[in-house]
């Protein structure tokens, strides 16, 4: 009676004791895994590098699509006009109106102010952006090449595009030549890091 006593005592003891072990494992885990995540959001929010801020302040270029509607005026509004490799779009009475560099905002004015008067006595002319101009991804993705931009595209979501990573795609040698960079230097990102309009994404190998 009195062994037995004992025995129960000692394995009660070891599963006490193995219960504790398995608790402590796992919390150092949950404390490893929180502290990881902590530190890989800090370093994407800190190697993000400028993002398009808003559709108000994008500047256009060759490749945007845009169409251009005044109100009432059927012959005077224009369906997904392709900018020109020279930053022009074509509209009737105007002619060739520049492009490059404006925001929607500024052709709307542009517009609006070679009609008032000559044309119509008071133009409503609305401006948006049908499709953007694309990116370049290239390197270990399974299809390289350029792609239709899409608001709050990341690397990640490009590399989606592209048909995802290859297998031996290495996510800490990524770069991007920022579209606009005279000295086309590539930049460090991450997979978190925005992407412009324009932009060239390179994914390297890893060798491990």
């Amino acid at each position: 009676m009195m062994g037995y006593t004992v025995r129960n005592v000692f394995n009660l003891g070891l599963r006490g004791f193995f219960s504790l072990w398995v608790a402590f494992v796992l919390m150092l885990g949950f404390a490893t895994h929180s502290g990881f995540a902590l530190a890989q959001t800090a370093a994407s929010i800190g190697s993000a590098k400028p993002a398009l801020a808003s559709l108000s302040t994008y500047q256009l270029a060759a490749g945007d699509v845009i169409t251009i509607r005044v109100f009432g005026e059927d012959d005077l509004s224009r369906e997904k006009v392709k900018l020109t490799d020279a930053g022009t779009i074509p509209y009737p009475v105007l002619g060739e109106i520049k492009a490059l560099g404006l925001t929607i905002g500024e052709i709307e004015k542009t517009v609006t102010n070679g009609l008032s008067g000559k044309y119509l006595v008071n133009p409503r002319v609305s401006v948006t952006i049908e499709e953007y101009r694309p990116f370049y991804i290239n390197g270990m993705v399974e299809k390289p090449g350029a792609y239709p931009f899409q608001p709050g595209l990341t690397v990640l979501k490009a590399s989606s595009l592209a048909g995802g990573f290859k297998e031996r795609a290495s996510f800490s040698k990524i770069s991007i030549i920022r579209e606009g960079d005279s000295k086309a230097k590539p930049q460090k990102a991450e997979i978190n890091t925005p992407i412009n309009p324009g932009d060239t994404i390179f994914i390297e190998e890893s060798f491990f």
